[in-house]
């Protein structure tokens, strides 16, 4: 009865803190197994951004409930943003769940578990749901610990949790709480035992990740507390590569901006939310940049490194967006001409100031412009591949593709490219030569030539 499986939603966040779980879990001797149909316990991590991310989670916990009455001690749980947004409320969809647990409280689940089976063991019945979504200081120097496949070369590191920023859209501060840091230090010695360990790349995260330290670390010679971890991370033996998401526009400072010309392990790849192109709107998000301030971020960056890569998250159909607002946007999408982009639509969130807006846009409208920006991002993708068809790219080996036909890794843009490679070969850096592309992938062969970058 100690088989657990979880099955994440939504971000990178929530797969860094359901792997902290399973770390957690399995250092308490439970098995984490692939399989949900071969568990004993399935634990759902949930996100809140969008209703149709909790509508899907609910759903899924609804057909899970009926295994309960087929298998009396099967233990169901909800963690993470939708147990924090609506806790015990949930039991009026779920009354069978066992365990509701808040992004705050990931720690105390092997304790739960724990209980719930000392219960089942001793034939006493599980009684009321635990629910748990109380803010807890210090939780963030929890999302620690990690569950490392065999010759796993990339990692995500938790550098902070929670949001301050308030925009009007967002349910986020409400489910991850107000903004909070883990030690410069202890960040990095995770970051070193994951190279002694193998992995060659780390992905800093966190909700705002460039106002990591903000309020604990003085700003030294002008560098801020975030650029200064950069550079004790891009000092660290065996690490080869650094990645972060996700950031905000103000957080792209002088510091930060030249970071990426003279830290050699930052790749040259920005997940760079814009939201909205209109200034208007982006005033009613509560977003505090215009779009001007946001086009020059991007034009400091390519003037630091003209090979950068970028990615975007954007919404469309804001309450009161109209006609101009969306070409503003759609003008700006183009200039920007962004590699990769997470288009939504807007969603009603509960609790939030947008929530109760006037002029709120028909979903027709919504689903007419999110197409217009899909098919706007395909058209940029396969003009950006497009130029690296004949160029020599430095790529980390991860591992076979899904077929296991061939090997796969990513460039420093974070472009997959797929090649014939030898197993010998994972976690190392090898030049391979662009020779064909699709929209999404890049595919290729080892080349004995130097590596040759898109400038």
């Amino acid at each position: 009865m100690n088989r657990v499986h979880i099955k994440t939603y939504g971000c990178q966040m929530n797969e860094r803190d359901s792997e902290a779980v399973a770390a957690l879990l399995r250092g308490r001797g439970y098995r984490i197994v692939a399989d949900e149909a071969e568990c004993d316990i399935l634990l759902l991590n949930t996100c809140s951004v969008r209703d149709a991310a909790e509508q899907k989670a609910i759903g899924k916990a609804g057909h899970l409930a009926a295994r309960k009455k087929k298998q009396p001690d099967f233990i169901l749980g909800i963690l993470g943003c939708m147990a924090q947004n609506r806790g015990a409320g949930l039991l009026d969809r779920l009354p069978d769940l066992d365990l509701i647990v808040g992004t705050q409280k990931f720690h105390q689940v092997p304790d739960y578990l724990d209980n719930l089976r000392a219960a089942q063991a001793a034939g006493v019945p599980i009684g009321e749901t635990i629910v748990d979504i109380a803010e807890e200081a210090g939780s963030q120097n929890t999302i620690r610990d990690h569950v490392l496949e065999e010759r796993q070369v990339s990692a995500f590191v938790s550098i902070q949790q929670g949001c301050n920023m308030d925009c009007s859209f967002c349910i986020v501060p409400k489910t991850r709480g107000d903004e909070r840091s883990r030690p410069m230090e202890e960040i990095v010695r995770e970051c070193a035992e994951l190279a002694e360990r193998g992995v060659k790349e780390v992905t800093l995260l966190g909700q705002i990740v460039t106002s990591y330290g903000r309020r604990d670390y003085a700003h030294t010679g002008g560098v801020t507390p975030f650029v200064q971890l950069l550079e004790k991370v891009d000092a660290i033996p065996g690490i080869q590569r650094i990645r972060f998401t996700s950031p905000h526009p103000r957080g792209f400072k002088v510091d930060l901006i030249a970071a990426y010309g003279r830290l050699e392990k930052l790749c040259e790849y920005v997940h760079l939310p814009l939201q909205s192109g209109s200034s208007r709107i982006l005033q009613a998000m509560n977003r505090p940049y215009s779009r001007e301030r946001y086009l020059e971020i991007v034009a400091a960056l390519r003037a630091v490194r003209p090979d950068m890569y970028f990615s975007t998250d954007v919404i469309v159909g804001f309450p009161g967006e109209t006609a101009e607002d969306f070409a503003q946007t759609r003008e700006l999408f183009e200039a920007c001409n962004y590699d990769m982009a997470y288009i939504f639509k807007y969603s009603i969130r509960s609790g939030t100031p947008a929530a109760t807006l006037a002029d709120q846009v028909p979903d027709e409208v919504k689903e007419e412009r999110n197409q217009i920006l899909l098919g706007l991002l395909a058209a940029n993708s396969d003009r950006r591949n497009a130029t690296l068809l004949g160029t020599t790219q430095e790529v980390l080996v991860e591992g076979p593709d899904k077929k296991g036909r061939k090997f796969m890794g990513r460039t420093r843009g974070n472009r997959v490219v797929h090649f014939d490679a030898d197993e010998r070969l994972i976690g190392e850096l090898v030049p391979v030569k662009i020779g064909r592309a699709s929209t999404a992938v890049l595919y290729g062969q080892l080349s004995l030539a130097g590596v040759t970058r898109d400038e």
